[in-house]
C-alpha cells in the first residue's frame, strides 16, 4: 500500500484536448474571459435557459440574453458606484442568481470577485475581507449585512455593502448600504448614455488576467487567497467538458458553497463554456425535493452527500413492509452482481439482463427517482474517499458516478475517471492536460493549465507550493497502480510511524470508519505511539433511527452516544475496520486498539472542522489532549467538560463521563486463513 517510488522527473500525462470548446462558439481563443463567453452565449443561444431559481415554490428562469442584461447592468452600476479595475468584491451568501451575476459583473470591469463562505462567523469573514482588501461587498440578505456591519470598523478598506434580498432592510440608513436593484438601475442608465462602454471594456480583458480569488479551507492554518486566472478556469473547463461530452443540453444543480472552487468551475466555468443551465434550489433544506423536480443530467456531491442519501434510503427501507424489504434486497443483490457490468456495456447473460430490467422497473428506477437521479448521466464525487460499497451501490443501480481528485490550486481537476476506466479504490488517471509525478517521499506533484497564479500577498507560501517550472506540491501521499490510476493514501505530513515502525495513515483509517453509516466523523491518533486510537462521532440521524426502532430512549446526542448498545454497534464497525487492515501488510500495525465516542459532534463553529467540514487535526488534538492521554492510559472512563458555541452564538459547557473501549486486534495471518 506504500507509495511507489517513481523517478522524480517522469510524470504521467493525459494528452491535451482539442483547442475548440464543446459549446460550438468557434475559435476558443477569442473567448478567453467569462464576460466574453457571456456575450457569445447570448448571441448563439440567447433564448435558451442559462439559470433557474426556485423561490416561494415557483421556478423562475433567465435565458442567456436575460442574464447578459442583468450582469452588464450590474457591472455598470458598480462602476458608477466607484468599483475599479483591480479592486476586490467580496460575495457572501447562499447560492443565488444575483450573487453568481456579481462575480461576472466584477470581472466585466476588471475587478476581482472574492466569494466568502456564507456560514462563516463575523470574525472569520473579517480575516478574508481584511486580507483580500475588499472595497465592496455584495451579500444575500440582512443576516450577512449584520455580520459585515459587526466587523466593518476592523476592515478599513471596506467602503460599500450591497444587499440582494430587501427583507428586513427598511430601517438600515447607512449611506454605504445599498439595494442591488438600485445599483442595476444606475447601471442601465449609464449604458444608455455610454452604449460602447461594455464592448470596449470586455474587449480589454485577457485570459491571463486574475478571474477570481478563492480562499483555502485553512485546515492547517490561516486560509490562503488562491489567485486563479481566466486561462486557468476556462482552459480547464473546456478540456473537461470535452472529455465528458458536456453540452448546452445538460443541467446542473448549484447547491454547494459559492466560495468553494468546485462550484465556481462547475456552475460558472463549465456552464459558460458548454452553455448549459445552472439550477439553484430554494434553500439547503429543499435540495432533495428540488433535485427531483429539476432532474439534473450532471451532478457533483462530496461523499458525505451520497452517504447521507443512501442512509436515508436504508432508513426508509427498514420502515417498509416485509415484502418490500425482501423485494428490495433480492434485486439489490442482483444489481451488485451485474449492475456495474450493464452500466459499462460489458457482456452480461440474457437472463441476468432481463432480471436486471425487471429490477430497474420495480426498484432501481423508482429509487433513482426518489434520489433525484432519474436523468443523471454523469455524476462526480471528490474531497474525501468514498466507500467502495457506497460507490458500487450507485453505479449498480445505473448512476454513472465517477471520482476525481483536485485542489483549489489546480482549478479543481488533477485526476478524473474517464468512462470505461472506473475503479472504486482510485481517483483515476491524470485529467486532460495534467502531468503528475510522485516524489521520492511519496508526495504527489502535478503541473497543468489550471495551476494557480499565486497566493495573494504570500510569496513565501507560493514558492513552497509551486516550483519555478510549474510543479505543484499537493501535500498528499499516493502512488500509481498498474493501470496508471492514482491512489491517494493520506496527507503526506500526516503519514507517520508507530513505535513498532509500522505505517500510520490516519486519513485512510478514518475514511474506512466513515464508510459505516453509523459513523459521521472520526479522528485517529498513533504517530510515535505504541498503538492506534480513535475519536468517533456517531451519525445522529442513522443511529437515532436505529434507536427508535429498537425502543431505545435518549434525550439527545450526548445521551445516545454514551449508551452501551450504541457502543456495541460501533465496536462491530471498529473491529471490521481492524479485520480489513489486518489483510494489508503495510497497515496491519495500524489497527485501532482503543476508541471512544465523543460527547459532542465536531463543529466548524467550535473550530474543530473547516467550513468545508474537514477535520482540523492539530486543533482537535490540542483541544482534547486529555482525552488522547486517557486513550493511552489504563482507564475505562474519563470525565470531560467542553465549551461549545450554540446556533445563536452563545457559549456553553457540555460535561460527560466518556467510556473508553478496547477493540479486537487481528493477527495478519488470521484474516488470510479465513479468506
Amino acid at each position: 500500500m506504500g507509495p511507489a517510488k517513481n523517478d522524480h522527473n517522469a510524470g504521467r500525462k493525459q494528452g491535451p484536448m482539442p483547442a475548440n470548446g464543446s459549446n460550438g462558439t468557434g475559435n476558443a481563443g477569442q473567448f478567453d474571459t467569462f464576460p466574453k463567453l457571456l456575450i457569445e452565449n447570448a448571441r448563439v443561444r440567447g433564448s435558451r435557459p442559462a439559470m433557474r431559481e426556485k423561490g416561494l415554490g415557483i421556478w423562475q428562469s433567465w435565458t442567456w440574453s436575460d442574464m447578459k442584461d442583468e450582469i452588464l447592468a450590474l457591472a455598470c452600476g458598480l462602476k458608477e458606484l466607484g468599483l475599479k479595475e483591480g479592486d476586490k468584491l467580496a460575495i457572501v451568501g447562499d447560492n443565488r442568481p444575483r450573487l453568481y451575476w456579481s462575480m461576472v459583473a466584477a470581472q466585466t470591469i476588471g475587478a476581482i470577485p472574492v466569494p466568502v463562505y456564507q456560514d462563516a462567523v463575523a470574525e472569520e469573514m473579517q480575516f478574508v475581507l481584511e486580507h483580500a482588501e475588499a472595497r465592496f461587498a455584495i451579500v444575500e440578505d440582512q443576516e450577512q449585512v449584520d455580520k459585515l456591519l459587526e466587523v466593518k470598523d476592523r476592515c478599513p478598506v471596506l467602503e460599500q455593502i450591497i444587499y440582494d434580498d430587501p427583507r428586513g432592510m427598511r430601517h438600515y440608513e447607512q449611506s454605504f448600504v445599498s439595494d442591488f436593484a438600485k445599483i442595476q438601475e444606475t447601471g442601465r442608465a449609464y449604458i444608455e448614455t455610454n452604449p460602447s462602454f461594455v464592448e470596449e471594456t470586455v474587449a480589454k480583458g485577457k485570459g491571463s488576467d486574475i478571474a477570481i480569488m478563492l480562499y483555502t479551507s485553512g485546515t492547517t492554518g490561516r486560509p490562503k487567497g488562491v489567485m486563479l486566472s481566466f486561462d486557468n478556469l476556462i482552459i480547464t473547463a473546456r478540456s473537461t467538458c470535452e472529455l465528458d461530452n458536456l453540452t448546452d443540453h445538460d443541467e446542473i444543480l448549484a447547491y454547494l458553497p459559492m466560495a468553494w472552487v468546485g462550484d465556481n468551475v462547475f456552475s460558472i466555468g463549465q456552464a459558460y463554456v458548454a452553455g448549459f443551465c445552472v439550477n439553484i434550489p430554494e434553500s439547503g433544506a429543499t435540495v432533495l425535493n428540488d433535485i427531483k423536480e429539476i432532474g439534473p443530467t450532471y451532478f457533483f456531491a462530496p461523499p458525505r452527500i451520497f452517504e447521507n442519501l443512501l442512509t436515508t434510503v436504508m432508513i426508509r427501507m427498514e420502515d417498509a413492509s416485509a415484502f418490500k424489504r425482501k423485494l428490495f434486497n433480492m434485486f439489490m443483490e442482483h444489481a451488485k452482481r451485474v449492475g456495474v457490468n450493464i452500466l459499462e456495456n460489458r457482456s452480461v447473460g440474457i437472463f441476468d439482463r432481463l432480471l436486471y430490467t425487471l429490477g430497474d422497473w420495480a426498484v432501481f428506477g423508482p429509487l433513482r427517482n426518489v434520489l433525484g437521479f432519474s436523468k443523471v448521466r454523469l455524476g462526480y464525487t471528490a474531497g474525501e474517499a468514498i466507500g467502495p460499497e457506497i460507490f458500487e451501490f450507485y453505479r449498480s443501480i445505473g448512476v454513472n458516478l465517477k471520482q476525481l481528485y483536485g485542489q483549489t490550486e489546480a482549478s479543481v481537476f488533477v485526476t478524473m475517471q474517464p468512462d470505461g476506466q472506473i475503479k472504486p479504490d482510485t481517483v483515476g488517471p491524470p485529467a486532460p492536460g495534467v502531468e503528475i509525478k510522485i516524489a521520492d517521499n511519496g508526495e504527489v506533484l502535478y503541473r497543468s493549465p489550471g495551476v494557480f497564479v499565486a497566493y495573494y500577498k504570500n510569496d513565501e507560501a507560493t514558492k513552497e507550493t509551486k516550483t519555478d517550472d510549474g510543479w505543484v506540491h499537493t501535500g498528499d501521499a499516493g502512488f500509481f497502480d498498474d493501470a496508471g490510476h492514482l491512489k491517494i493514501i493520506d496527507r503526506a505530513k500526516d503519514v507517520g510511524k508507530l513505535t513498532s515502525g509500522g505505517m500510520f495513515a490516519p486519513k485512510y483509517i478514518e475514511n474506512k470508519l466513515k464508510f459505516f453509516p453509523q459513523i459521521k466523523e472520526a479522528v485517529a491518533f498513533g504517530h510515535e505511539r505504541d498503538f492506534v486510537t480513535a475519536f468517533i462521532n456517531i451519525d445522529l440521524e442513522a443511529v437515532g433511527n436505529w434507536a427508535e426502532r429498537n425502543h431505545l430512549a435518549y434525550s439527545g446526542y450526548a445521551d445516545l452516544a454514551g449508551q452501551e448498545k450504541v457502543y456495541a454497534m460501533i465496536q462491530e464497525c471498529v473491529e471490521q475496520v481492524n479485520a480489513d487492515l489486518s489483510a494489508d501488510p503495510h497497515l496491519s500495525d495500524s489497527q485501532i486498539k482503543r476508541y471512544l465516542i465523543l460527547h459532542k459532534e465536531l463543529d466548524p463553529d467550535d473550530g474543530e472542522l473547516t467550513r468545508t467540514r474537514k477535520v482540523r487535526r492539530n486543533f482537535v488534538a490540542e483541544r482534547y489532549a486529555e482525552l488522547i492521554e486517557a486513550l493511552y492510559g489504563n482507564v475505562s472512563e474519563h470525565h470531560v467538560e467542553t465549551e461549545v458555541t450554540f446556533e445563536d452564538g452563545k457559549k456553553g459547557v457540555i460535561a460527560a463521563d466518556l467510556k473508553i473501549r478496547d477493540a479486537k486486534i487481528y493477527p495478519k495471518q488470521e484474516l488470510k486463513k479465513a479468506g
